[in-house]
């Protein structure tokens, strides 16, 4: 496999676009041949680099940095580390060193050298094993072993070391010159009309050159706005020194300033002699300018009552903006659909500027889980407007059980396909590189040959998509990225860019921390979501299609689920809040932008500024932002913002990434807690923004876990609304020890969050800890964490364990899918907590709720209430597959768990029990459950009370159908009792284990 290290932020697309001139540059055809040979250099320096294992912070980065005072070593051996120099090179010899210290004693190690061609899928031996013997008194430490040959990629393969460590390097240095390659570059761009309005076809001219030393094939240019990709065309094959003008269209523009930026050979078709060199952003911006004439836009709608419940009838309004240069007559039609009934009003006349108010006649009634609003102005097409493409606004609305998430989730195998079903076994069987068992509805569709798609049609109006998919492995980890298209209505849309490098996660146990990234044994967390805003929204009805075209390579494509969402344009700037490009950020450059940041978030909290802006665009973060500490206490900065507010365009709009995984990046500011987001300590107030962390593990390969979102005290009066996290190790951890800077103590109180969307994580979603109290997280969404979606842990490291105890927390209307490890929700100790109105979906291993004194917390006490829940698939088996979890499980570890009720709950196809009273050194006396229905429990009862249960349980207006070991269970040897409901003993499942 041939590997290119590149720096790029756009993504292969083919949108209409055609060669329009071809430049031929003249060159001396003779003159390489009488040049003197170059002499060789060091073509491993600072090149991307990799070992096949790393002990301590002992990383593969430091054999290549030009100190010997840093080192790589292994942490075992045989090792390898292999340096990438990007092409083609003559070699003449490698240089191994040490540190020439006469602290590192003399010591002999056994080295092979090997190669690849940068056409060749593998590795050759260059140089045989043989033993090297590195002095700091006789050779300096330094070793020089002569290869010869050209060769894209070199590597050291170690097998033993005298000194009893690894493999060791201090410098891996690889003498050479490089051999004759293409080299793409974009010289020029430039765009037609120059001064183009919104009713203008614009297409960008990007001038592509060779730079190299030989021909080049053919290949594609992109085109991106903003750092989105706008469109793509085809490069002809260019000799040395040839150059092409090649024209990309990118359609018509809404009115903004935008920067320009073109990328030649984004999918790595070429070898290069250089592959930093391919992308060219221009120096001035695109302006597109308003064309004259009337412009209609939905801008809100309002619904009364605002949170309806189940039944009730609901009437609506929406406002209507004029956005234009002339006013509109009265009689145009703004209509609102919502579930399956579609409302109109009528639209009075609107001068240029203004906005007015609609009522839409008729009303609709709510139905349980929430619907998406979606207004359109000028439904009818009555007004020629001058842009066409933002009538749309859409937003959600929260009713019954579940978030009111303001996409439509569509599942592949309910669409329209030509693949292969995967449908899970019977017990779910998780771990062992189980696709359908990981997947959504436990069912997905595979592509595996060119041609074969998954298509669906919308329900409602949409300009975004996220598929949740799954795609190889690197051959040796690290994940690669890939391509899907996508079409609307059969017409090709964009290149959708998949990756793996956030999934697969191996190994045969199931401690969280002992799983790695080094493919080999059973796998799992197999999917990753990718998502993009498109260009133009589609209405209700297209047709999408994701389908595997022909350079779509990919060994396969698992599809499970496709989510579209009408996203609300960037919101402007509030007139009180301070830009963080006033700091000197800049968007979508790709260079770190956390000074900025750190220095805007400063001025905030000192009083400077009343509000952080950050506008819309992508914003690069490599160190968490936070408050530096004046006495510098210990090895790590945990003291964070506060007294702050921070706004975004929208979590669409305005993103924060990190690209350097956080156990790797130099300076992070904590190990745990990474090198991104928000680090806060009390009243705080973050609202439409992107976390993207780019995580891959919680604990395996030296303990390098994937970071936190947003992690500290959190104190009072701190609100979060409408964030994205994903790629994280956990999206929100709230609390610290009070042992971490007493005197900071500060537990979260009254903390607020709503409207978050966490994502893909290794580790938990939101976790309430260290005495957080009298918090709510509400209308939020979570899938695919790799720990509690949600909990309330009322751990023991607080001041006062009398006082400091987590209760009277909420988790309400939220939707939790696909926990990849442990429960949806989980409640540990304390007391008045509350799980309301939450929809949980698809728990991999765990309950979908669970009750239990496990991870020594404060116990409980009083009330804790379960209500208004449904839980469809949850439950499995883990621990070895010894244990087997109900849908809703109490598990009294340590101490009892008292004053339980569980009410107004459906338990649907759980994968074992539905109810699960299980094993443990307590009780759980008087458990309350009323108005609960339980259907097809799998492969367990409907409710069980296990052999080691102690407690009781009342059951009131309890309905159970279809439990394969039949509606209530006491295994033998249970002291648990249940009253109502028809008890009965069996001793159909007496597992010891469970």
């Amino acid at each position: 496999m041939r590997w290119k290290q590149r720096s790029r932020r756009l993504i292969t697309a083919v949108i209409g676009a055609g060669l329009i001139a071809v430049g031929l540059v003249p060159v001396g055809v003779g003159a390489a041949a009488a040049r003197p040979a170059a002499e060789p250099v060091n073509l491993a320096l600072n090149k991307p680099i990799e070992a096949s294992s790393s002990t301590q912070n002992y990383f593969a980065t430091n054999a290549n940095d030009n100190s010997t005072n840093t080192y790589w070593e292994a942490g075992s051996n045989p090792s390898t580390l292999t340096v990438k120099l990007g092409a083609n090179a003559d070699l003449s010899s490698v240089v191994v060193k040490l540190n020439p210290d006469a602290a590192w004693s003399a010591r002999t190690q056994g080295i092979e050298v090997l190669g690849r061609e940068q056409s060749a899928s593998g590795f050759k031996s260059l140089k045989a094993r043989a033993d090297y013997s590195f002095s700091p008194s006789g050779n300096r430490n330094s070793v020089t072993i002569p290869v010869s040959g050209r060769y894209a990629d070199v590597q050291l393969k170690i097998f033993s070391n005298s000194s009893g460590y690894a493999g060791q390097a201090a410098e891996f240095q690889v003498m050479g010159t490089p051999a004759p390659n293409p080299d793409l570059v974009v010289s020029d761009l430039g765009w037609e009309p120059a001064q183009p309005s919104e009713s203008d076809a614009i297409s960008v001219n990007a001038t592509v050159r060779n730079t190299g030393s030989a021909a080049s094939g053919a290949t594609t240019v992109s085109v991106s706005l903003g750092g989105t990709v706008a469109g793509s065309a085809a490069v002809p094959a260019l000799g040395a020194g040839e150059s092409a003008v090649v024209k990309v269209g990118i359609g018509k523009r809404a009115q903004g300033s935008y920067t320009v930026s073109a990328v030649v050979d984004p999918s790595d078709t070429v070898d290069e002699q250089n592959d930093d060199n391919n992308s060219r952003t221009a120096e001035g911006k695109l302006t597109v300018g308003q064309s004259p004439g009337p412009d209609l836009e939905v801008t809100g709608i309002t619904s009364s009552p605002a949170n309806p419940a189940v039944g009730a009838k609901v009437t609506f309004a929406a406002k209507v903006h004029n956005r234009g240069t002339s006013g509109v007559g009265a009689g145009s039609v703004t209509r609102l659909t919502v579930g399956g009934d579609t409302l109109n009003g009528t639209t009075p006349a609107i001068a240029a500027g203004e906005t007015a108010t609609v009522s839409i006649g008729g009303s609709w009634t709510a139905t349980s889980g929430g619907a998406t609003l979606t207004a359109t102005a000028d439904a009818t097409n009555t007004v020629t407007e001058t842009n066409e493409n933002n009538n749309v606004f859409a937003r959600s609305i929260v009713v019954g059980r579940g978030a009111a998430v303001p996409y439509v989730e569509y599942e592949a195998e309910d669409g329209r396909y030509d693949g292969t079903l995967l449908e899970a076994d019977s017990v779910r069987t998780f771990g062992h590189t189980n696709y359908a068992s990981e997947s959504s509805g436990r069912k997905s569709v595979r592509l595996n040959s060119t041609g074969q798609f998954v298509e669906f049609s919308s329900t409602s109006a949409a300009n975004s998509i996220v598929v949740r998919n799954s795609i190889p492995d690197a051959p040796s980890g690290g994940g690669q990225s890939k391509t899907l298209s996508l079409y609307a209505d059969g017409k090709f849309v964009q290149k959708l860019s998949l990756s793996s490098k956030h999934s697969w996660l191996y190994g045969n146990t199931d401690q969280p921390e002992g799983l790695t990234n080094t493919p080999g044994g059973d796998a799992r967390r197999l999917f990753d979501e990718s998502h993009a805003l498109l260009t133009q929204t589609y209405p209700q009805g297209t047709k999408f299609k994701l389908q595997r075209d022909a350079g779509d390579d990919a060994a396969f494509y698992i599809v499970d689920l496709v989510d579209l969402e009408q996203v609300a344009p960037a919101a402007s700037k509030p007139a009180e809040c301070t830009s963080i490009t006033t700091y000197g950020a800049i968007p979508n450059d790709g260079i770190d932008d956390t000074n900025a940041i750190q220095r805007a978030v400063t001025a905030d909290q000192n009083g400077d500024i009343s509000c952080v802006w950050i506008p819309a665009g992508q914003w690069r973060q490599e160190q968490k932002i936070l408050t530096d500490d004046p006495l510098n206490r210990g090895q790590f900065n945990q003291v964070g913002i506060r007294d702050v507010t921070i706004r975004g365009a929208g979590m669409w709009h305005s993103q924060l990434y990190t690209l350097t995984p956080p156990h790797e990046a130099g300076g992070i500011n904590h190990p745990h807690e990474g090198n991104f987001g928000f680090d806060i300590d009390d009243n705080t107030k973050i609202s439409g923004i992107a976390i993207f962390g780019s995580g891959a593990i919680r604990g395996g390969d030296g303990n390098a876990e994937g970071g936190v979102g947003l992690n500290g005290r959190f104190g009072k009066n701190t609100k979060i609304n409408d964030v994205w996290i994903e790629h994280a190790n956990v999206g929100a951890w709230v609390g610290r020890d009070y042992s971490n800077i007493p005197e900071l103590w500060g537990p979260g109180d009254g903390l607020e969050f709503s409207g978050m969307r966490i994502r893909n994580t290794y580790a938990d979603g939101v976790n309430f800890t260290n005495g957080t109290r009298n918090s709510t997280v509400f209308n939020s969404s979570f899938r695919n964490t790799g720990d509690d979606a949600l909990a309330v842990w009322a751990s023991k490291y607080v001041k006062d364990t009398s006082v400091d105890v987590g209760h009277d927390n909420a988790f309400r209307n939220n939707t939790v899918q696909l926990p990849w490890r442990a429960n949806g929700i989980a409640v540990y100790g304390g007391y008045g907590n509350k799980i309301e109105n939450n929809l949980v979906y698809d728990t991999m291993n765990y309950p979908g709720i669970m009750l239990a004194t496990d991870h020594d917390p404060i116990p409980f006490t009083g009330q804790t209430l379960i209500a208004n829940n449904g839980l469809y698939r949850t439950g499995g088996a883990f621990w070895n597959e010894d244990q087997e979890f109900g849908a809703i499980t109490l598990f009294a570890q340590g101490p009892d768990i008292p004053g339980v009720t569980i009410r107004d709950t459906d338990i649907h196809d759980s994968t074992y029990d539905g109810i699960q009273f299980k094993t443990g050194g307590g009780a759980m006396p008087d458990v309350k459950i009323s108005d609960v229905t339980i259907s097809k429990s799998n492969n367990g009862s409907g409710i069980l009370a296990m052999g080691g249960a102690r407690g009781s349980a009342t059951l009131t207006d309890v309905t159970i159908s279809g439990s394969r070991d039949g509606d209530i269970l006491k295994e033998p040897g249970s002291q648990f009792v249940i009253n109502g409901g028809g008890a009965k003993e069996s001793s159909v499942r007496s597992f010891t284990n469970r």
